[in-house]
């Protein structure tokens, strides 16, 4: 069993302790279902007393640049020394393959590294020139307060370390609620890094519960000063309304429906390779992932020949085998969904030219082909193994295709000129075009955030400095001001 399964508490100003709501939550491994840990969850009492413990300490944190660095240095240390175990962790919690899990772990250490960076953005002062004699203008950045962080199941550790480091190393204190099925590795994991890191009681704080326990607390709290929230469109709609209504800012990374297109010049074999990647890591469980394959007419025969003999050939199964590239959908609800996806599809008549099994929790590939881009299935963000491959009778039309949705967070381009290429890039309507790769990348110096219905926000440095502190001008007059009355 793995060493990090026996931290099933929250992690609360400083101790772990059983939540007391009365209600339990058995983790599972998503591919057979074993109970890794049994978790207590979290009472609203005791949520909202996390936000008071965390306001309480922010400012102490904030001030103290020197123990900022300290405690998230030794925390690197600890995710350094305990590599294969988080790894592990990773792929029998949420059913992550080696490949997947072994990016996640160098993600989150990269970006806790990042945040280092930044530690000295807080409290730095400059000055302006003003337009009233003797009159000095001093622009200070402070830390925002208390930021609210709510993480997903498919990125658990990477999607909530994305928010938590920056915002600690800005001076912010921060409460975080992982997604209760994967909240070992997005939660008491990250609890037990800063712990072991000598963070205060109360900077982080872990709570493990619902939110059909606790409500809006996660938004509403009256500490809270910036929610941070990665998830579907659906919700991050409704934290968004709750949150613009209490002024409060917000960061939100949300659903997707990522283009992958294939120009008329473009490198097919590379093409073919990058789409697999693209579309099937993690099982396709990923908001920026590969939902759409749109390819020129030209290529589209020999690219569907060469994709789907290629998809054909990824080893699926027990991601705890390093060789298995497809493993188990995170839960049933999830799985249902999938296959209503494909069942519909098939009802409509749509070329089918790769068939999926459901073989215990692992669903297999699934590949249509010929689809209309206006179709259920081009338009849903299908957060499975299925693919769409759309035919485009242009360059122009493929790129047309691509903009035809309510989803605006990441899209890739495959092209021979890159000249025409990133032309086309920056007519498509997507917070992230990728010219010759994927649709799924994410870096700690580069401004990762979507357009339309995928979100608000700038994750990476130095973006994310703005998002998680506050500007504030303070003015002083030198020598005697005169008034005209």
């Amino acid at each position: 069993m793995n060493q990090f399964t026996t931290l099933n508490q929250s992690y609360l100003n400083g101790k772990w302790v059983d939540g007391d709501s009365g209600s339990s939550f058995d983790i599972t491994n998503p591919f057979d279902d074993e109970v890794l840990a049994t978790v207590q969850m979290a009472s609203k009492e005791q949520v909202d007393l996390a936000f008071y413990d965390a306001h309480k300490a922010q400012r102490k944190w904030g001030k103290n640049h020197e123990l900022r660095r300290k405690v998230i240095e030794k925390a690197i240390s600890f995710f350094e020394k305990n590599k294969e175990a988080i790894i592990d962790l990773l792929i029998i919690e949420s059913g992550s393959s080696f490949i997947k899990a072994t990016v996640e772990y160098g993600s989150t250490v990269s970006v806790m590294k990042e945040a280092l960076t930044t530690i000295d953005k807080v409290y730095e002062v400059r000055t302006e020139q003003s337009v009233v004699p003797n009159k000095i203008n001093e622009i200070h950045r402070l830390p925002l307060g208390v930021v609210s962080s709510i993480a997903p199941f498919n990125f658990p550790l990477y999607l909530s370390m994305r928010t938590i480091a920056p915002a600690l190393a800005l001076g912010n204190a921060v409460v975080h609620k992982a997604d209760l099925q994967v909240s070992l590795s997005s939660g008491s994991l990250i609890a037990k890094a800063f712990e072991e890191g000598g963070i205060p009681p109360g900077v982080f704080q872990s709570v493990l519960t619902k939110t059909s326990i606790i409500g809006d607390l996660m938004v509403e709290h009256p500490v809270a000063r910036l929610v941070s929230f990665t998830g579907s469109t659906e919700v991050g709609r409704h934290i968004g309304t709750v949150a613009g209504g209490l002024f409060k800012r917000v960061a939100l990374e949300l659903g997707g429906n990522a283009p992958f297109v294939v120009l008329s010049d473009a490198d097919l074999e590379q093409a073919v390779k990058a789409a697999v990647f693209g579309k099937f890591l993690h099982q396709g469980q990923i908001c920026m992932i590969t939902n759409r394959i749109i390819v020129h007419e030209k290529l589209y025969d020999a690219f569907v020949q060469k994709f789907v003999e290629r998809v054909k050939s990824l080893k699926y199964g027990d991601p705890r085998d390093h060789e298995v590239i497809i493993g188990p959908i995170i839960n049933k609800k999830q799985i249902d969904f999938s296959l209503q996806n494909i069942e519909k599809a098939k009802a409509q008549g749509t070329e089918v030219l790769l068939d999926g099994q459901l073989i215990g929790n692992v669903l297999t590939p699934t590949i249509f082909g010929n689809v209309r881009n206006d179709s259920e299935l081009a338009q849903t963000e299908l957060f499975g193994p299925i693919v769409p491959i759309i035919k485009a009778s242009s360059d122009d039309e493929a790129i047309e295709f691509a903009n035809h949705t309510i989803y605006g967070l990441s899209s890739a381009i495959f092209a021979g000129d890159l000249d025409r290429a990133r032309e086309y890039a920056l007519d498509i309507e997507f917070g992230m075009t990728h010219l010759n790769d994927q649709t799924v990348n994410d870096e700690p110096r580069a401004p990762f955030g979507g357009m339309r219905d995928s979100g608000v926000g700038r994750f990476g440095n130095p973006w994310i400095v703005d998002e998680f502190t506050v500007t504030k001008w303070i003015s002083v007059q030198t020598k005697p001001r005169e008034y005209p009355f």
